[in-house]
């Protein structure tokens, strides 16, 4: 990995950053630095510290709201339409923050960021309306009540994910380019 030559004060490593100090330590860092970001591309990582359970959580609510709306559209869609399409679209907003989330990169924030607060919208709009209106909704949705048949998941979850997302910009120091 590390070449040095003996007697010089240049250190290479595997991805070609020399050292001119001959500071192992320095090259050590440096190769690691060299190794996370070819892992994910240069792409920011976004997937870390807070970020995991983040992601976890999306996982998990895409998997309960597509698999939910799924199974109510087959079977029931003249029941409940809107609830249903609502339940859809919360699903799929969902897979599409953890794919982000996973995907990692400035641009991948950014969009994650827009349908974070897109679903916060979303949220609490349909929370709301379910809380001044009980008898719009024929069936209960995915963010019903805040999600509250979900813990409030629905509604904490994109609060914490706008917060998380604002923290991780470059330079932030939560994220490393």
């Amino acid at each position: 990995m590390d070449s040095t030559t003996t007697g010089a004060t240049n250190t290479t490593d595997a991805t070609g950053v020399t050292d001119t100090t001959g500071d192992e330590q320095h090259t050590a860092d440096a190769a690691g630095a060299g190794a996370e970001a070819g892992a994910t591309g240069g792409r920011t990582k976004l997937v870390q510290g807070p970020g995991v359970l983040l992601l976890w959580l999306y996982g998990v609510m895409s998997v309960g709201a597509v698999s939910r709306s799924i199974y109510q559209i087959a079977t029931d869609y003249e029941k409940a339409p809107l609830a249903y399409l609502l339940s859809a679209a919360a699903g799929a907003v969902y897979v599409f923050i953890t794919y982000t989330l996973l995907r990692g990169g400035e641009t991948a924030r950014k969009v994650a960021l827009l349908c974070c607060g897109i679903e916060l919208v979303g949220v609490l709009t349909v929370g709301t309306w379910t809380l001044v209106e009980p008898s719009a909704f024929a069936d209960a949705t995915v963010w019903t009540w805040y999600g509250l048949e979900y813990i409030l998941i629905p509604v904490i979850l994109p609060i914490s994910g706008i917060i998380w997302l604002l923290k991780s910009r470059r330079g932030q120091g939560l994220v490393r380019p």
